[in-house]
């Protein structure tokens, strides 16, 4: 990319030395990853302002700077460009460096708070049942094709996506299908290129340590569909109350779906899966509960704006398996156990979900045990919230630690006990593999027990670390040295 491309994108408030002649070779928002010839861009962050680290890139070869504040250099080969606000150029500047690959796609995104991840996954193995070159970006896993890379982040920086970008239009992809978290939005991080399908699964408490309010949360998630052309289609869910305000100025073509006003329909609910008909088609899955319901709605609906066969799309949904760590069970070949389920339910909402679906297709004989924390260095006020959710579906509640982060795991285990009216069926373990362990020994062999949280996640993060912790291997382990319950 040439410098007078990137002054043209920035479209800068000053420059200075913009003869340099160098070649340009990386472009980073990380100083430590600058090298002879980098671009660098200053973003401030939420914890880190990149600002203080123009001398560092530059000492490591940057030949470009790009920042919000009057910057001098004696450095006669690097041009400052000053901008008004950063954020926003990221994304357009990182396409434009790797050759602008969201062009030669079909990007998909995906956003709410709960069900973005099945969502996306049950699309992106529809579209590879249906013979598309496709790829996934999301909470659990990158996908291109169906080589699988980990994630870290439920939406990539602007650099590390273009560069996704790039390799899957390498290897011959056609359609991304992504999630889209809320901090992305409102970070620009998806700045710099368009969706051909926007979705809205649902909204609800959560993220209020960084949106501060439900409203301005809200807000964030409504800047995807206010970026949407005209030539775009907008799928929301209008059961939701925040549904239709996602579309209060979304220029794109708009396709609802709902429940409530019935143009969609549940013909089965039970603990071997659901039955639904979308748009006259009908889909039977083995996913569990009514959010999957909806789940499975959106995803005919972007399959089917996206022009795939309604025959093809209802074949494919009817087989697809869905999300790791999403309702998961942890099986073994001994059925005189108790039926353990792994989910990643870490809001109050979804917490609320699973629980409610499982207590709703359970037995009359069965008990419920839920097992769960609460994130630490997150969103406190939904502690106690998650804790009046769970009594009231679970028999038996064990609260633990999660991923503690910096904080204490005892105080957050304190601040979800203040959530319940009594503490008579509640346990405290901090330890979350003892925690586990407890759940499935004093469960009985018809019981059903709930590990919820973390769902996916094969580590734990304490203290800036993460350390290798999987809830579906240590169920396993024990449930396999477990007689099978009392």
């Amino acid at each position: 990319m040439t410098l007078d491309t990137i002054i043209e994108i920035c479209k800068p408030l000053h420059v200075s030395n913009k003869d340099i002649d160098h070649e340009l070779t990386t472009f980073v928002l990380d100083s430590r990853e600058a090298e002879p010839g980098s671009v660098f861009i200053a973003i401030r962050g939420t914890q880190v302002d990149g600002h203080m680290f123009l001398e560092d890139a530059i000492d490591r070869g940057a030949k470009v700077i790009i920042c919000e504040e009057s910057f001098y250099t004696e450095e006669e080969d690097v041009c400052v460009i000053e901008v008004e606000n950063t954020k926003p150029l990221a994304g357009p500047l990182a396409q434009a460096f790797y050759g602008n690959p969201a062009k030669n796609l079909k990007v998909i995104g995906i956003t709410g708070t709960n069900g973005k991840t099945t969502t996306a996954t049950l699309v992106y193995q529809t579209l590879r049942a249906c013979d598309k070159k496709a790829a996934l970006l999301g909470t659990v896993s990158k996908k291109i094709l169906d080589d699988e890379f980990d994630s870290k982040l439920t939406t990539s920086d602007p650099i590390e996506l273009a560069a996704d970008m790039q390799q899957m239009v390498d290897m011959g992809c056609e359609y991304l299908v992504m999630e889209v978290s809320s901090h992305a939005l409102h970070q620009h991080r998806v700045a710099g290129f368009d969706f051909e399908v926007a979705a809205f699964t649902n909204l609800s408490h959560d993220h209020l340590d960084y949106h501060e309010t439900l409203e301005e949360y809200a807000k964030a998630k409504q800047m995807l569909f206010n970026t949407l052309p005209e030539t775009s289609t907008a799928v929301v869910n209008i059961d939701d109350k925040f549904g239709k305000e996602m579309l209060t100025n979304c220029k794109a073509e708009q396709v609802f779906l709902s429940f409530d006003n019935e143009t969609a329909y549940i013909l089965n609910n039970s603990a071997e899966g659901i039955s639904v008909i979308i748009d006259g088609e009908k889909i039977e899955s083995s996913l569990v509960g009514k959010f999957n319901a909806y789940n499975l709605g959106l995803s005919f609906l972007i399959c089917e704006t996206l022009e795939l066969p309604v025959s093809d799309i209802s074949a494919a949904l009817s087989k697809a398996k869905g999300a790791a760590g999403r309702m998961e069970p942890v099986k073994t070949d001994n059925e005189n156990q108790p039926l353990v389920i792994v989910d990643y339910a870490h809001t109050p909402d979804a917490l609320q979900n699973v629980l409610s679906t499982l207590s709703a297709v359970k037995d009359a004989e069965q008990k419920l045990t839920v097992i769960f924390g609460a994130g630490g260095d997150r969103d406190t006020s939904k502690r106690p919230e998650m804790a009046k959710v769970s009594q009231e579906y679970a028999d038996s509640i064990i609260v633990t630690s999660d991923n503690p982060r910096t904080e204490n795991p005892d105080l957050i285990i304190a601040d979800i006990l203040s959530g319940f009216d009594n503490l008579e069926n509640v346990k405290s373990i901090t330890d979350r593999r003892k925690a586990i362990e407890y759940g499935i020994e004093h469960a009985a062999s018809n019981d059903i027990v709930l590990i919820a949280g973390k769902g996916h996640e094969d580590y734990q993060e304490i203290n800036d670390e993460r350390f290798p912790f999987d809830d579906r291997k240590i169920a396993l382990e024990f449930l396999n040295l477990n007689t099978g319950g009392n």
